[in-house]
């Protein structure tokens, strides 16, 4: 459908395009020298023309929302499950151990807050046959720092308590986090930012475990940053148990940032496990376990040793998934038969999980993206589903789902993400 386009017609279309994606402020900043002084603003990559999409794929994706909302918020209080599920991993990784160490800790002391906030994406490609027929194949379920919220719009007081967004040294991406600045703003609901050093310098907590810094209470702590090791110093993970601990409503709590995990994800694959969190909803199970490519475990043991065989014998077909976020973690081809051959006798192999390589429908697509010329290319996209909820104790008091996301990227990628550089915001266009 692109084809007929000309070039005049591509470059009014490029500066118009432009011109609105800064004015709805989707933009990147980009640093020169490695220095916050020397930065540079730029649009977000975007596709000049939204992808065709097939509408009964994003329909399902967003019927199952609230079905993965209630997944994950259940998986985060079953401390029996997450340390049964996650054992192998612990024991392998040692970001995925601190993480459940602070879990533990909040457990045996009893949270103060019994009000919980989820916003999460459920990721998705469109996996095709080859008859030509296609399903919707799910790639993971982000529940910690979700980016992107608020985009797929923009595209078609002191002495009250606060919101505090916890935030990374140099913020290259503040696209989803601005749109919900705004939208605070216009409600007039006072926030701040703060890093995870500020946090430990300047946080504490008073006899009744609210949360102050500043001199200013905080209602709730809105994580950006906290997803990978790097983000953590000895003294910022204190920072993260003294939040964890605090009366502050966490979005997500350490629980749900655990039900992310890519092992939980494997685990949640296996036969009945489903069905201990949605005992009586046979549909609810079915409709789940559809979107489910094949996932296997690297634990150690007869069962993990034949995935490790599987995947040396046939690394194209399959990824390598390790327990992080953020894009560009995970590993395809040949160096799946790299790091499982460094790591297939010993512990370390049960940090990762191995998924069947979903094998995507193809559109024709051009990107903008800063300094790429204006190509007509191959490219996949990934459908994501959003999703907001919140608890009170024991009882949901509201479960959305809150939008779509479209990323698309060139087929010559393996991982996607749009910081990283590699996708681009899209658009559907339903076929």
């Amino acid at each position: 459908m692109h084809m007929g386009v000309t070039k005049s017609y591509l470059s009014e279309n490029r500066h118009y395009r432009l011109f609105t994606c800064h004015s709805a402020e989707l933009v990147l900043q980009h640093l020169l020298r490695h220095s916050w002084l020397h930065r540079v603003v730029t649009h977000a990559p975007f596709t000049l023309f939204p992808s065709s999409v097939p509408k009964a794929a994003l329909l399902q994706a967003l019927a199952l929302q609230t079905h993965f909302n209630t997944l994950v918020d259940k998986i985060s209080q079953d401390a029996e499950f997450l340390e049964e599920a996650l054992a192998g991993t612990i024991q392998a990784d040692d970001f995925t151990a601190k993480l459940f160490g602070i879990y533990k800790q909040v457990q045996r002391e009893g949270q103060r807050q019994s009000i919980v906030v989820g916003l999460s994406r459920a990721d998705y490609m469109l996996d095709q046959s080859e008859d030509g027929t296609s399903s919707l194949k799910q790639i993971e379920i982000n529940t910690f720092a979700v980016a992107g919220f608020c985009v797929s719009d923009c595209l078609p007081v002191v002495h009250r308590a606060v919101i505090m967004f916890v935030v990374e040294d140099l913020q290259i991406s503040k696209l989803g986090r601005r749109q919900l600045e705004k939208e605070l703003w216009n409600r007039n609901i006072p926030f701040i930012c703060r890093r995870f050093e500020e946090v430990s310098r300047g946080a504490s907590l008073d006899g009744d475990k609210k949360l102050f810094i500043d001199g200013l209470e905080v209602a709730v702590v809105y994580y950006r940053y906290g997803y990978m090791p790097e983000h953590y110093t000895e003294q910022t993970w204190d920072a993260r148990l003294l939040m964890e601990r605090s009366l502050a409503v966490k979005c997500p709590d350490i629980g749900t940032q655990l039900a992310g995990t890519k092992k939980v994800q494997q685990v949640l694959a296996r036969p009945g496990v489903l069905e201990k969190f949605f005992p009586d909803q046979p549909q609810v199970v079915e409709q789940i376990r559809a979107t489910f490519a094949g996932l296997y475990t690297l634990d150690m043991g007869q069962e993990g040793d034949q995935a490790v065989a599987m995947a040396l014998a046939n690394p194209d077909k399959f990824v390598l998934k390790p327990q992080r976020e953020g894009g560009g973690n995970n590993y395809f081809g040949q160096d799946i038969v790299r790091v499982l051959q460094e790591v297939q006798s010993d512990k370390r192999r049960a940090a990762y999980i191995l998924m069947d390589r979903i094998r995507p429908r193809t559109e024709q697509n051009i990107q903008l993206r800063k300094g790429l010329p204006l190509n007509l290319t191959s490219v996949c996209y990934e459908i994501g589903a959003y999703g907001a909820y919140v608890r009170h104790g024991r009882h949901m008091i509201i479960n959305e789902v809150a939008g779509n996301l479209l990323k698309t990227k060139s087929i010559e990628h393996n991982d996607a993400g749009i910081v990283s550089g590699v996708s681009a915001f899209d658009s559907p266009l339903f076929i």
